[in-house]
């Protein structure tokens, strides 16, 4: 856990704000790269923040009573974390449809091409998580499992249920489900490229699919609070949603006549 990558005194670099800002760049150079098109800034920058504000926007509604309803004011500190991937995408979506309305764009081709650099952007995001001690998993004896330090957000939820003391240095060992997503990512990124390189279709409908999967397994491995629906996490619900419009468009996908290279 390293939450503050650079602190000047008069100014200070959280390590979480600093890994998105990375994997945004990241994906962004990686769009133009392998589409040859450098028409889509104004899109991507709306989706950044449409996924900022969404992944705040959920994760203030499911932290309000424990979190927020007594500061206020700690609803804009994104640089703290506390970000919920969904709720950054399920806006990011909306976003996007309505930015291809206004535009006369082919929303499915486009969305091929944006979903390949999505998971990579994401890991980043993880890795930024796992610095800032947030998103941590459930406690194991695993060799796999590590230990936060105190007054990290593992140790404070520890505490809370009276598993530890205020005298224990650390947490107790958990899984660091935020790597072994990040992980996970990046393995998705690669697939998805491979597969938009040789075919410029239907890695959206497999990222949907996909990402579906691995945080529907993951949520399992997950240690901090989230809200229940029907004996599922929030996490889960939406994944359920997700994999069944991943299906929907690779049937739509499947009925096109094969695209060309967006240009």
């Amino acid at each position: 856990m390293h939450p503050v990558l650079i602190d000047f005194g008069f100014f200070r670099l959280h390590t979480y704000g600093a890994c998105m800002a990375l994997g945004f760049l990241l994906s962004w150079k990686l769009v133009e790269r392998i589409s040859g098109r450098r028409d889509l800034a104004d899109l991507i920058m709306y989706l950044l923040a449409g996924g900022v504000i969404g992944s705040r926007i959920a994760y203030v509604i499911e932290h309000w009573t424990s979190e927020f309803a007594a500061n206020p004011a700690m609803i804009v500190r994104v640089d703290k974390g506390g970000l919920v991937f969904y709720g950054g995408l399920i806006l990011s979506m909306l976003i996007f449809f309505a930015w291809c309305a206004l535009k006369r764009e082919r929303p499915l081709a486009l969305a091929d091409l944006l979903c390949v650099v999505v998971p990579l952007g994401h890991a980043f995001g993880r890795v930024g998580c796992f610095f800032y001690g947030c998103c941590w998993g459930r406690i194991s004896a695993s060799p796999l499992a590590v230990s936060f330090p105190r007054h990290s957000p593992a140790w404070y939820d520890q505490l809370s249920h009276g598993l530890i003391d205020q005298s224990a240095p650390a947490s107790l060992p958990v899984f660091p489900t935020q790597l072994f997503e990040a992980s996970a990512l990046l393995a998705l990124f690669a697939v998805l490229l491979a597969i938009y390189l040789k075919w410029r279709r239907h890695t959206a409908g497999v990222y949907l699919i996909c990402y579906a999967a691995l945080r529907f397994g993951m949520e399992y491995l997950r240690g901090d609070p989230r809200a229940a629906v029907l004996g599922l996490s929030i996490g889960q619900t939406i994944s359920l949603g997700m994999a069944l419009a991943g299906a929907a468009f690779i049937a739509i996908g499947a009925r096109n006549v094969p695209r060309k290279d967006l240009d």
